[in-house]
């Protein structure tokens, strides 16, 4: 399942991907896609995210602790590190008595192409 990731461009939905595999002739049924994404994403073999309008979207995953910024239009993903959102999480954690905290910033919003686009 990660080499089918590897060869998609940006996030995925399970239901696109299996579509994608199945006209590609592979057998493979949507449970099992869906349950591979999850163990993938579960792993950090995969990033997961929720579009805008609360679909579970995956892609193969960089190593390392990352955010994303994400095209509404177009889909493009730009990995961002974040410093200054560690420091605040880790602030806020913190001040409220919270340990081991984690989180996930993902940024949406429409690239310099698709912003020419629409025109602004």
């Amino acid at each position: 399942m990660r080499e089918a990731l590897d060869g998609t461009d940006g996030f995925i939905s399970a239901q696109a991907l299996h579509s994608a595999l199945h006209a590609g002739g592979s057998p493979i049924g949507l449970a099992t896609v869906y349950r591979a994404l999850g163990d993938l994403a579960a792993s950090g073999d995969a990033d997961s995210l929720q579009s805008p309008e609360g679909e579970s979207l995956y892609r193969a995953c960089s190593t390392g602790h990352h955010h994303h910024l994400i095209c509404r239009s177009c889909g493009l993903t730009v990995e961002i590190g974040a410093d200054e959102v560690e420091e605040w999480a880790g602030r806020q954690a913190a001040e409220h008595g919270f340990t081991r905290a984690a989180h996930v910033v993902d940024v949406f919003g429409f690239c310099a192409e698709c912003s020419a686009r629409l025109g602004g």
